[in-house]
């Protein structure tokens, strides 16, 4: 048995090897799918208002000019991909926050008098609400989490795990409308539009049906890391014992810190208030919702967040360590801002490999393909009641796999989904709920997505010797996805059954 238990643990792909073999299979995939001139049609939404078919095909890369586009554009995309700037970025903040000694003393007054499952259930919590940010979420709470564990005396790993799940299976659960939100409920409109022309989606349709799906994902999220995730995990081996206890020196390092971060927020959210005198300097006043004002595509958020949270944090760990004498120079302040940085070889090209896997997918199309193969079943084909329900929710999880973005994916089954759902009776806010809830299950399971290589960066970070790979680190992400699809069966089904109101004047009935 002990030999046998070696050879499995000698069969764990590397990461990047594994990132690899699916660059390939997915390039060889495309060639054989052009072969058979695989390609789908869906109905979208022209701007005034009109059906237009569209058609999408794969691309094959498996040729000399299929190559030759790969090679030519790969370290452009490297260059240019979003997670690798707002992780770089990001990590100067957290840098001089841990290497100041502010997190470690923060995590102890914020942990020491409350139990590992309250600290575990409100990381969840934060995590799934915390959506309302963004993308930025996985940068910053991530390595947060595996700190938050690590001062707790706790595996760090099971941080890291409780994190991404929760940010991953909560995707589709904003308690407020955030920027995404507002682009899809956009395609829902227009697709409604088509049978109910003056049809409009309130800013508060899904507040009932968020704030349940929110609690009842944090308690399940905190179950399963306390019971399967931790155990599993084991011990985790600390290099070094620090004292259970806090000096008058770090209490007033934690003051000081506080006060000037306090002053930091109050300047930042005054100019987030709309038509203050002197103030909403940070608001896009060419969107008319303010959450388009706020989070829309030119807004500063969207532009320039990942700086205002990174100085939020260089200021903290920054006035910790001035107040504790753990930086005392310019010198020292270098050392901290760069500390998060040490050992980020391997991330990098970990993102290499996953940018590269991205793009080549995207480019062959195989994703928009099967989305609008869906769509076509749910237009042509009769279903009504549960079953249709049912069938958009199984749909929307299965083209995350390939096609993780929401809105290229629900730009292509709206126009399919919402009519379709209407002449079955069921509201277009229904509609998107399903698709929504069916992505939550699967989106965490996909190295297509483009933050699952932060968590998987992390993981390989803090496993010492041992790799987790690819396929180990999904394993640990089985059994959130498995929570998740039976609480959202269960919320949908109770709401379309019974008819509770999903917020203010949205119901599953049309």
């Amino acid at each position: 048995m002990k030999r046998i238990r070696r050879i499995k643990e000698k069969v764990v792909l590397n990461p990047i090897f594994s990132f690899c073999l699916l660059i390939l299979g997915v390039v060889v995939l495309s060639g054989i799918l052009t072969l058979f001139n695989v390609s789908a049609t869906y109905n979208e939404i022209s701007s005034n208002g009109a059906y237009v078919k569209e058609l999408v095909t794969v691309e094959n890369l498996f040729s000399l000019s299929g190559l030759k586009f790969i090679f030519s554009n790969a370290v452009s995309n490297f260059a240019s991909f979003t997670p690798l700037a707002m992780l770089i970025i990001t990590l100067f903040g957290i840098g001089i926050m841990d290497k100041s000694g502010f997190l470690d003393s923060l995590f102890y007054v914020l942990t020491r008098k409350i139990s590992k499952r309250v600290v575990t259930f409100v990381l969840s919590l934060v995590c799934i609400i915390s959506s309302i940010g963004g993308d930025l979420s996985y940068i910053i709470l991530i390595p947060i989490a595996a700190l938050l564990f690590k001062y707790g005396k706790r595996n760090p790993k099971a941080g890291i795990i409780c994190a991404f799940a929760s940010l991953s299976c909560g995707i589709g659960i904003n308690i407020f409308i955030n920027s995404i939100d507002s682009t899809l409920l956009g395609y829902t409109t227009s697709s409604a539009n088509l049978l109910i022309k003056e049809y409009a989606i309130g800013t508060y349709s899904y507040l009932l049906v968020m704030l349940v799906a929110a609690i009842s994902l944090a308690f399940i999220n905190t179950s399963i890391t306390e019971k399967i995730i931790v155990p599993k995990l084991g011990k985790y081996e600390f290099l070094d014992e620090e004292e259970d206890y806090l000096t008058k020196r770090e209490k007033r390092g934690l003051l000081i810190a506080s006060f000037a971060g306090m002053i930091y927020l109050l300047i930042f959210i005054y100019n987030i208030i709309p038509n203050a005198p002197l103030g909403g300097n940070l608001l896009d006043y060419h969107q008319t919702l303010y959450i388009d004002k706020l989070f829309g595509y030119n807004s500063f958020f969207n532009q320039g967040f990942v700086f205002v949270v990174t100085l939020l944090f260089v200021i903290l760990g920054l006035s910790y360590g001035l107040a504790t004498k753990s930086i005392k120079n310019q010198k020292d302040f270098g050392e901290a801002i760069a500390y998060s940085l040490d050992g980020i070889g391997k991330i990098l090209v970990l993102i290499f490999f996953a940018s590269t896997l991205i793009f080549i997918i995207k480019k062959t199309n195989i994703g928009s393909v099967l989305t609008a193969s869906f769509a076509n079943i749910i237009s042509n084909y009769e279903f009504t009641g549960i079953p249709l329900v049912l069938l958009l929710f199984v749909f929307s999880a299965v083209a995350t796999i390939l096609l993780p973005g929401s809105i290229n994916r629900w730009a292509i089954l709206s126009g399919g989904a919402v009519p379709t759902f209407m002449n079955a009776g069921l509201s277009p806010e229904f509609t998107t709920l399903v698709f929504r809830a069916g992505e939550c299950v699967t989106y965490g399971l996909t190295p297509i997505m483009a933050y699952f290589v932060i968590y998987l960066a992390f993981m390989e970070l803090y496993s010492h010797e041992e790799s987790e790979g690819i396929f180990g680190s999904i394993k640990y992400i089985i059994p959130y996805s498995i929570g998740t699809l039976i609480m959202w069966v269960v919320i949908l089904l109770l709401f379309y059954i019974i008819g509770l109101p999903l917020g203010f004047g949205a119901f599953p009935a049309l």
